[in-house]
């Protein structure tokens, strides 16, 4: 006689699907979409060409973004797990590729030591013990790891726009200068009641989305907050457009000027097409294993990066013709949010309540990809360990609050802190930042661009290329399989088939491609990879130079 209680709860975690392609498109958009669509693309926009930055950009989401997106699609919808039980499902027996990276890294690991660098050494033989044991699966380990660091200290900064919201509301941001909206700024984010009660109130939101499942709670939310984020979008550009001088802030953003383009640019570009989809943490193969078999996924990825390109460009439009309008600086990178947009709407008819639109949006997009991380997690424990959801985001939303925590009272220094940063210095031998700042570049410079890096060489040479085709070519026969001449012309036929199609092409680029490009922005991102600034160029279109200063950088290097 079978056991009640284990029925009941393999019913329970049965895997939910989507109601339909717009429920995942709208879900993994909203993934994609984050705070780094709002302030970094404009602004590297701005500085690296305008619209010929643009171009490159979209050739870099061909090359990275759109192909990448499709290997993770493939991976979830194949196996329907998290990003571990998909490489646990298709891991081979044996590797040689793993093993090879396995007993390098120990091999690093041991030098480390030889040089009495004892903390990274043993990071390194681990890592490498674990490759060489357990192979491919280590690579969804180290996304669902990132997804949780990454959403401990990306919650810190939801939570700011949550408290901006409420300080706009108040008439609070009554700030004439940068310099008085960089002193609050300071003052509000290095307040540990402010910033952890922020914070949870940010986790406690997407705790309850991802608590009521993927229709109830992710898909039902999507589908409410996407088209808000748009309409807001909207608004704020119709508002910023109407401002006398508000011209200046559209030339500087979108007015094509090649000779700023140089292979820095091009790296830039690199970066941020890998980093802007939520690639890499195993967000995409977890919305993607909500898939059923019926949906194209090519239509489905293509529809995701136009909508997360789309809102980095609005947003660009929404910014950029009011911070000129009222003669700011723009080059403040996060600063430009949290600093100079304050100041901007203290000179805007209705300010506060602008400045409680555009913080709206800011929150609605830090919730969306705030979702996503969280349910990478959650997915791990419900598929993997046996948890109900209920028990696995409660669970594991309480303890990625904790670290957030660590990392909100840790942002200015190490002072409330002290015993973690001996600790870390005895272990590491140097610690460069805050707690905040460690986890950032852990997560965002080395786990991310590995992540995805180690997709594409999976997926190209080890499940291959060919299985991947034919989980891709379900639901999208025609459409994979069309000549790119035809299909383009619109005259694809039922059962065409052209030599050059849109999965040959895919096949291509996710096997030679797209690891070269990803392996690329990696070194550049650490740092290994740089290239001396060209010549200084005619100058762009900007403020008054007697505007106001921007303040100096602060907040996540995440491009997200």
């Amino acid at each position: 006689m079978g056991n009640p209680e284990k029925g009941r709860r393999i019913m329970a975690n049965v895997r939910e699907q989507w109601s339909g392609g717009w429920g995942f498109i709208l879900a993994a958009a909203g993934s994609a979409i984050g705070l780094g669509n709002i302030w970094k693309f404009p602004y590297i926009t701005g500085e690296n060409g305008g619209g010929a930055f643009v171009l490159i950009y979209l050739l870099c989401i061909a090359a990275i973004g759109l192909p990448v997106m499709l290997c993770e699609m493939a991976l979830g919808r194949h196996t329907q797990r998290n990003p571990v039980g998909a490489f646990k499902m298709l891991n081979p027996a044996s590797c040689r590729v793993a093993h090879g990276v396995g007993a390098a890294i120990c091999i690093g690991g041991l030098f480390l030591l030889a040089f009495k660098w004892w903390g990274w050494g043993v990071v390194a033989l681990c890592l490498g013990m674990a490759i060489f044991r357990w192979r491919w699966v280590v690579v969804g380990v180290m996304g669902v790891a990132a997804g949780f660091i990454i959403l401990a200290f990306y919650s810190v900064v939801g939570g700011w726009t949550i408290g901006y919201i409420v300080l706009a509301a108040s008439g609070r941001l009554n700030f004439a200068d940068v310099a008085a909206a960089d002193a609050a700024f300071v003052s509000f984010a290095g307040h540990p009641a402010w910033a952890i009660g922020c914070h949870a109130v940010f986790m406690a939101l997407c705790i309850g989305i991802v608590y009521k499942g993927v229709r109830a709670g992710i898909e039902r939310w999507s589908k409410i907050l996407m088209p808000l984020m748009f309409v807001l979008l909207l608004v704020l550009i119709l508002r910023g457009l109407t401002l006398p001088g508000a011209r200046a802030g559209v030339q500087f953003y979108l007015n094509p000027d090649f000779s700023r383009i140089t292979a820095q640019s091009v790296l830039i570009a690199l970066g941020h097409a890998f980093f802007s989809l939520s690639l890499g943490m195993g967000a995409i193969i977890t919305y993607g294993s909500y898939l059923g078999k019926q949906q194209n996924l090519f239509a489905a990825g293509l529809s995701v990066v136009i909508l997360d390109t789309a809102v980095a460009l609005l947003a660009g439009l929404a910014i950029f013709p009011a911070v000129f309008a009222q003669g700011f600086s723009p080059d403040a990178g996060t600063g430009l949010v949290f600093k100079v947009i304050p100041a901007v709407f203290f000179h805007v008819p209705l300010g506060a309540f602008w400045a409680v639109l555009f913080f709206l949006l800011l929150a609605v997009a830090a919730l969306t990809s705030g979702v996503s991380l969280l349910e990478v997690v959650t997915a791990y424990f419900v598929d993997e360990r046996g948890w109900t959801r209920a028990r696995a985001a409660a669970a594991v939303g309480a303890g990625i609050f904790g670290m957030g925590c660590l990392c909100a009272i840790s942002l200015n220094d190490w002072t409330r802190l002290a015993w973690l940063h001996t600790v870390l210095l005895k272990v590491f031998g140097s610690v460069k930042g805050s707690f905040f700042d460690m986890l950032d570049h852990t997560a965002s410079n080395w786990m991310l661009p590995l992540g995805g890096f180690f997709i594409t060489i999976f997926v190209g040479w080890i499940w291959s290329a060919r299985r991947a085709a034919a989980e891709i070519r379900q639901g999208g026969e025609n459409y994979a399989d069309a000549s790119m001449v035809q299909l383009l012309a619109g005259l694809n036929e039922p059962g065409d088939r052209g030599a050059v199609t849109p999965l040959t092409l895919w096949g291509i680029f996710i096997r030679f491609v797209s690891p070269a490009a990803v392996l690329i922005a990696f070194l550049h991102t650490i740092g290994w990879l740089t290239f001396a600034s060209a010549p200084p160029a005619a100058p762009r279109p900007g403020p008054p130079a007697a505007a106001a200063d921007a303040a100096p950088d602060a907040g996540p290097a995440t491009a997200r």
